[in-house]
Parts: structure tokens; C-alpha cells; sequence
């Protein structure tokens, strides 16, 4: 298989493993620079047997290369609308609402929301905020022309949860090939591997709902168990320190060789 992968991602400490992995499998790959403001991907090839990697930008571009396989996993099944049906209580945020950046929410007195991105998961990162503090944040966002937040962009808020300890699972083929930490609260303790209970967790919700051949899912530690936190595309998913993103390419590599 070929590996098509975004060059200019800066953002991500770790991205750069990707290339080293490729080289160390011995795997083809391209590299392409591609622009936020991009509506096609500037890239030329023969093959057909091609993955995309790098940020939502190139997920999304890749998704018009119908010729491509298996190219890009963006969009479908992914959407919060689309899963949520099938995972229901077992999601971390499962009562949402979804509307625009720019429209007036309720608050209650020292109310915290949890809001993310809904369609256009990189706009912004999810997270925790007070009344005062998304205020401030959409005002300086929709103010900062850089910014690729608009009135428009639609955001999905739920209620607040604490959580323990969150991981990020690779997932290709209906089986998890690689499971790491990303985030611990103050006083969970640290612990290299995800345990066997959150992997039957994941597995189970595999059983319930295999949503691609190829996906990321973010599960996390409450005090109710485990739940997931979110699904993401793997064709734009971050890499973190403890990631094998060795098995990870060389999986994809294999099962979409078949």
C-alpha cells in the first residue's frame, strides 16, 4: 500500500514518527504540503492502493478520490448523529446538543459545559468551559482572522464529567492494535498500560458497533466505568508519546494489502 502523507503538520510533537516508521517497514510512501484553504490535493500518482494521513484538511480531500482505496474514512459513520445510536449510554457526553458557535446559550450559576467541534473536529479542541471563558473564547475567535472558526460552525455542548484517565485505541480491522494514556487527573495514578477491563470495554462497543474497518476510539476511566469520549477519523488522528505507531502503520499496511 501507499502512504499519502500530509508534510506540513506542526502542531503534532509527534507526527514526524510516521515517516520513520515508513522507513523502517520499508512501506512506499509521498509526502504533500496542503493548505487549511485547500479544495483538492495537489498530488500526483499511479496507484490506486492508497491511504491518506494528516490533518482533517487532507481526510477530507482525500474522500473525493473514489479511486483511492482505501484512501480516506472522513465523515459516514464518525459523526456523533451516526454512532450515538448505537453506543447510546456507554458514551461519556451522551445527552448533546448541537447548534452554532454563534448562537446564545443558557447558563446556570457556576455552570461548566463540555464543548467541542462537531463536524470540523480541528477547528478547536474540545474541553471544559465556564460561562466567562467561552464567551471570551468565541469572541476572540470569530475577531481573529487567522482563525478558521465562522458564526456559522456548529458545535456540540453536553454536561461536564470527570474523568480519571482517558486512552486513545487504534482500531483496524475490528481488532485494537495499539492502546495508550493521554490524560490523568490529578490524583488518578499513573499507569503505563490500559488495563484488561477497559480493552473488554472497547471490545464490547466493537461488538456493538464496528463503525470502519479502520477507526480511533477515545475511551476514558469515570466513576460510573468506562465509556468512550469520542470517535475520530485515523486518517487525521494524533499521534502521543506512548503511541506504536509502527504497528499501527504496519497493520494498516497489512490488512488493506489483503
Amino acid at each position: 500500500m501507499f502512504f499519502l502523507v500530509q508534510a506540513n503538520i506542526y502542531l503534532d510533537p509527534d507526527h514526524y514518527r510516521i515517516f520513520e516508521a515508513l522507513e523502517e517497514l520499508k512501506i512506499d510512501y509521498g509526502e504533500v504540503n496542503i493548505p487549511p484553504t485547500a479544495d483538492k490535493i495537489d498530488f500526483e500518482t499511479d496507484r490506486k492502493d492508497v491511504f491518506a494521513y494528516g490533518s482533517v484538511t487532507i481526510a477530507r480531500l482525500a474522500k473525493q478520490k473514489t479511486n483511492w482505496f482505501p484512501g480516506s474514512f472522513y465523515g459516514g459513520n464518525h459523526l456523533y448523529e451516526v454512532y450515538s445510536a448505537y453506543y447510546g449510554a456507554h458514551l461519556l457526553n451522551h445527552e448533546v446538543t448541537v447548534h452554532k458557535i454563534s448562537e446564545k446559550m443558557i447558563w446556570e450559576k457556576d455552570e461548566k459545559k463540555f464543548i467541542k467541534p462537531y463536524h470540523e473536529a480541528k477547528i478547536f479542541t474540545g474541553r471544559v468551559f465556564s460561562e466567562t471563558e467561552w464567551k471570551d473564547f468565541v469572541f476572540e475567535s470569530l475577531e481573529n482572522p487567522s482563525s478558521r472558526i465562522t458564526e456559522n460552525s456548529v458545535i456540540q455542548v453536553s454536561e461536564a464529567k470527570r474523568t480519571i484517565k482517558e486512552a486513545r485505541l487504534w482500531i483496524v480491522g475490528g481488532q485494537i492494535i495499539d492502546a495508550g494514556y493521554y490524560r490523568f487527573n490529578d490524583q488518578a495514578p499513573f499507569e503505563e498500560k490500559v488495563p484488561e477491563d477497559g480493552l473488554v470495554f472497547a471490545r464490547e462497543m466493537l461488538r456493538l458497533f464496528n463503525l470502519e474497518e479502520a477507526f480511533v476510539m477515545d475511551i476514558c476511566l469515570t466513576d460510573e466505568g468506562w465509556k468512550i469520549v469520542e470517535i475520530n477519523c485515523i486518517n487525521s488522528s494524533g499521534f502521543y508519546p506512548n503511541t506504536n505507531v509502527k504497528s499501527i502503520i504496519k497493520a494498516l499496511n497489512i490488512y488493506f494489502s489483503k
